[in-house]
């Protein structure tokens, strides 16, 4: 096995999730060149990792199919002895499938799968991780059934959160893109209060995310909570996470940037489950969510809005 491509090209958590078959595929075949697909805006992810040969981007928010058909085209002539699809929709099952490559591997579940030369069952909710949903593509190559992911912030990353760290800081990640995903505003203003208003507090996230951070400080009273939201970048916020007392998350990416440092987390999962396969990997990673709820889990994805309208499986949590 000489050329290798891997191909996600969904969100940054399902990037950091691929990244243990990158060392796995590297550590079974140490001298063939590994290249990955991920969308554009995920690449720096994969900044600074030693096992990757090449990182392609694939531009779904600007001329869609002409990156398509470019990469096509590209893959082709490239001639890969391998290409492995951990993406489960159409426009990555047709990169993958038309790649030329000798073997073509990925999930059944892609309505482009039977342009592989082998495809693979990907079952959600019973406790599989994706992890290990992934690293089963390759396990007739010796690969391990589990590992945790990796990430490689670098020297230039880890000088610059130095100016941020203390003797003892936490981290929150109090946005997520779905409404039911999110630990609600006033359960981390409880959780800044329940650590206390000495501790140093960092709240991470996009640009986007500042409107929600501010009101979270402000709502705190607390001096020693600092919004970083945008301020940034996905390494530099992984660097933090990695030397922080503990760090404290939704069920969305900052999770797995977490466990791709092996850092110190809690998640909390609101309206989903850590059965559907994306629970933290870290060490001393747990799980914080309501039991016993007959509306939990409401969906794979998170809502807009609780269905229910009472959202009891974000406000019944509780900080031991």
């Amino acid at each position: 096995m000489k050329r290798i491509l891997i191909v996600q090209t969904a969100f940054l958590g399902d990037v950091i999730l691929a990244t243990p078959v990158v060392s796995e595929l590297n550590r079974c075949f140490p001298e063939a060149k590994i290249d990955v697909l991920v969308k554009k805006g995920n690449e720096s992810l994969l900044s600074n990792n030693p096992k990757l040969h090449k990182i392609h981007t694939f531009d779904k928010s600007s001329g869609k199919w002409k990156s398509l058909i470019s990469l096509i085209k590209q893959f082709r002539k490239e001639r890969f002895d391998l290409v492995i699809n951990l993406h489960r929709f159409g426009s990555s099952g047709l990169i993958s499938g038309l790649s030329k490559a000798t073997k073509r591997y990925g999930f059944k579940k892609n309505p482009f799968s039977f342009l592989y030369t082998k495809s693979f069952e990907h079952k959600i909710g019973d406790g599989t991780h994706e992890v290990e949903r992934n690293l089963s593509i390759v396990q007739e190559f010796g690969a391990s059934s589990k590992i945790r992911p990796e990430l490689y912030p670098s020297e230039q990353d880890r000088a610059l959160i130095d100016a941020y760290k203390t003797d003892e800081y936490y981290c929150m990640a109090p946005a997520s893109v779905w409404f039911t995903k999110q630990l609600p505003k006033n359960k981390w203003v409880e959780l800044i209060r329940h650590i206390g208003a000495d501790k140093t507090v960092y709240l991470i996230g996009g640009n986007e995310d500042t409107e929600l951070c501010n009101e979270i400080i402000a709502e705190s009273n607390s001096v020693n909570v600092v919004a970083l939201c945008g301020k940034l970048s996905l390494l530099q916020s992984a660097a933090l996470m990695e030397k922080a007392k503990h760090n404290y998350v939704n069920d969305s990416g900052p999770l797995h940037l977490a466990s791709g440092v092996n850092a110190n987390t809690t998640s909390f999962f609101c309206s989903t489950v850590p059965d559907f396969g994306f629970g933290p990997l870290s060490d001393n990673g747990n799980v914080v969510q309501v039991e016993g709820l007959d509306c939990k889990p409401c969906g794979l994805h998170g809502h807009s809005k609780c269905p229910k309208g009472h959202f009891k499986c974000g406000q019944q949590i509780k900080f031991d």
